[in-house]
């Protein structure tokens, strides 16, 4: 009976530590975080989330995204959509874990 005790209390310590090893993880770029995703192409997804990630100045890392943004917008306009705004922004996340200066 201890033994299987043991058994669960560890399974559930390494599953809460894998949680929190993931939740610090690399930021990807993925539909709930990235605007116009629905108008990119497989290889540009992975070139955006390259791009995201190799930023080290936040004032760089928004031009980028204002680019980006601007640029689904015109996507979007000629399929007739309108994009919403995303409530996560990769730039703020890289800030608020002191990726970005």
């Amino acid at each position: 009976m201890k033994t299987r005790l043991a058994r669960i209390l560890l399974c559930a310590a390494l599953i809460g530590a894998a949680a929190a090893a993931s939740a610090g993880g690399p930021w990807r770029a993925a539909e709930q975080n990235t605007v116009g995703w629905q108008f990119m192409s497989p290889e540009e997804r992975v070139e955006h989330q390259r791009r995201m990630r190799s930023f080290t100045s936040y004032e760089a890392c928004v031009a980028y995204q204002a680019e980006h943004h601007a640029r689904m917008a015109e996507r979007a306009q000629q399929a007739g959509v309108t994009l919403a705004p995303k409530a996560e922004s990769g730039c703020e996340r890289f800030r608020a874990r002191g990726v970005l200066k």
